[in-house]
């Protein structure tokens, strides 16, 4: 249950093997329903067939307690039309190609076929999962687990945008097209990146379903697959109900179920060492019953659970920071366990480097803006500390019957909350030690280093930050255009003032406050560092070596990214125009986001990839989907 990718770029995605698998047919894929199985339901509908009699109002909004999901099914559609899919998602669930040619495969995109017989009460009936004190929109039903045969990955197949649940609240448990579009080719495009993410796999458009938000919309459905959708949200509302006994409960299922068992988790970090080295690479294998640490500390299988969601946030966070992906709305039930990014909204990767940038327009204070990503997902990850703190702070009494029955005793509670206390903030030195590392080690990448260097941070990275914020420049082109830099040509200032500006808009350089000159003359300075730096790496290889660098730097810098302008030049051909394989092609770049071509529209290619317009630059979008 660990594999976060698929295998279909040439950018370090993780092999998962699943290469010379032909895939399987929908209804021969392995299936499964072990959350419904492991977890408790909706008192009142707590057998599919007691949801599968109800009637589909009576599925609707409600307040659920002692529970974690409700059985749900869709809301039929009619007139489904598949727009797109995800080939990499097809192969990475296990479909055989042509399978979304079937009409058991559209079908069930749709929700209009699900995998239950109630006349023989055998298949999986679908669910909807409760979290975040059912604060969303309540709008996804999960329809069956299925687990690849090759590279024997699980995931948790669910309909977005499929109708109401208990879980809708006020909302309609509809999604509109402009959203479920934007969502369906992130989702891809994060993957191909290297960062994890939920998954894509097929866009049905619901031409009958209209639906309001500030306009009246056409709807649509993202299927879409995660190894879980379990978020910090999950264990916030047990904690806000005083649910004790489930936190403990889904805490216990979460590192049965979803991460690969208790040995799996980090030991515990030899306090004596510096962190920035024990944090990288800690042990593992520690037997669930064991206690590491000090009296003070006396980490549990708990801790080292809290300790490995973490470390996995650092990891996403910093190759969201790495790559400039702003997700536009952090809140505990967008952060999942897995350290996947979820439940895309006004997300956006920047284009001009500007670190206050938000892309939610109702963002006003700025909270979600690229710059704050680190610092709130932590913010989150000290609520699930919060949620988890009985447990992390019982320390070796975890286990106690006394204390699993009764609670924490009156004399205990001082104990129990030094220790969690002290726990949580030695886990954030440990995230910030991950999350630096894993930055650092992008970046690297992403300039062509191999080695490293304690200065690179500052003389590097810093500097060519600010260059780029202080200069207006396109953050993902410079990556990509400094890949194609010849060292041979950056030998002279006079060379590096001509190169300098590759790295410009189309229109020059839009500060008003600074010359041609003076940023030809900044960014020499910047590329005289770089080229220094670089030579030490792969001068030794002679003549190859600046093709080797350039070919590196090309598998870690994409031409390709889906950016604003690009997904509402989509979004309006294909709602107002009725074009369908723009899809398909945006789609096909957004999975290759390293390629050079695509092999489709030359001329759309090479403009999609090419420098943003300057009214596309910077945009901003609501919440509403």
């Amino acid at each position: 249950m660990t594999a976060q990718f698929s295998n279909g770029t040439s950018a370090g995605t993780e092999n998962t093997g699943n290469e010379a698998f032909a895939g399987l047919a929908l209804q021969d894929l392995p299936k499964s329903n072990n959350f419904t199985t492991s977890l408790p339901p909706d008192p009142k509908f707590k057998t599919p067939s007691d949801s599968d009699k109800a009637s589909r109002e009576d599925l609707g909004p409600r307040m659920v307690k002692g529970a974690l999901y409700t059985y749900v099914r869709p809301e039929k559609t009619e007139n489904p039309e598949l727009l797109g899919i995800s080939r990499n998602g097809m192969r990475d669930v296990g479909l055989k190609e042509g399978e979304e040619k079937t009409q058991d495969f559209k079908q069930l995109m749709a929700g209009n076929r699900i995998l239950w017989d109630e006349a023989t009460k055998t298949g999986t009936y679908p669910w909807a999962q409760c979290y975040g004190g059912q604060l969303g929109d309540g709008r996804a039903i999960s329809l069956f687990e299925s687990t690849n045969p090759s590279t024997r990955t699980r995931y948790e197949l669910q309909l977005k945008g499929a109708g109401i649940t208990p879980y809708s609240r006020f909302a309609d448990g509809k999604a509109v097209l402009r959203s479920s579009i934007r969502e369906f080719v992130v989702s891809e495009a994060l993957n191909a990146l290297c960062i994890p993410s939920t998954r894509a796999l097929a866009l049905t458009l619901t031409p009958n379903s209209r639906v309001r938000r500030e306009r009246l919309e056409p709807g649509a459905i993202v299927a879409r697959f995660a190894q879980s959708w379990i978020r910090i949200g999950t264990f916030d509302i047990l904690r806000a109900r005083g649910d004790r006994d489930l936190v403990r409960t889904l805490a216990t299922y979460v590192t049965e179920h979803v991460f690969p068992g208790w040995l799996s988790l980090p030991s515990h970090l030899d306090p004596s060492q510096p962190i920035a080295s024990t944090a990288i690479s800690p042990p593992r294998s520690i037997p669930a019953s064991t206690i590491q640490g000090s009296a003070s500390i006396e980490e549990n299988r708990f801790t080292r659970l809290y300790r490995e969601i973490a470390r996995r946030n650092a990891l996403t966070v910093a190759s969201w920071q790495a790559y400039a992906f702003t997700n536009g709305v952090l809140n505990t039930d967008n952060t999942s366990i897995l350290g996947l990014s979820l439940d895309f909204g006004p997300f956006a990767f920047l284009d001009n480097f500007d670190p206050s940038y938000t892309p939610n327009h109702d963002d006003h204070a700025l909270r979600y803006s690229y710059q704050n990503q680190p610092s709130i997902i932590w913010w989150n990850l000290v609520r699930l500390g919060e949620s988890l703190g009985e447990l992390i702070g019982a320390g070796s009494s975890v286990d106690d019957e006394s204390f699993i029955k009764n609670g924490v005793s009156e004399e205990f509670a001082p104990e129990l909350i030094n220790r969690a206390q002290e726990v949580i903030p030695r886990v954030g030195e440990e995230y910030k030690a991950v999350f630096l590392a894993e930055y650092t080690r992008l970046m690297r990448a992403r300039l062509g280093l191999i080695s490293e260097s304690e200065s690179d941070f500052d003389s590097l990275f810093s500097k060519l930050l600010d260059t780029l914020e202080a200069l207006e420049l396109d953050f993902n082109h410079f990556f990509r255009r400094l890949s194609s830099v010849k060292l041979a040509d950056l030998e002279t200032e006079s060379q590096r003032q001509d190169v300098a500006s590759i790295f410009f808009h189309a229109e020059g350089i839009t500060p008003p406050n600074i010359t041609e000159s003076v940023a030809r003359t900044r960014l020499a300075s910047w590329l005289l560092t770089w080229r220094d730096r670089v030579s030490i790496d792969w001068i030794s290889r002679g003549e190859s070596g600046d093709a080797e660098r350039e070919a590196a730097m090309k598998s870690v810098n994409p031409k390709f990214i889906p950016r604003s302008w690009v997904l509402d030049e989509v979004i309006q051909r294909v709602e107002k125009g009725g074009e369908r394989e723009v899809i398909g092609r945006v789609m096909a770049m957004a999975e290759k986001p390293f390629a050079e071509d695509w092999g489709g529209d030359h001329e759309e290619e090479e403009r999609w990839c090419g420098d943003v317009p300057r009214q596309g630059r910077g945009l901003m979008c609501s919440c509403s989907s």
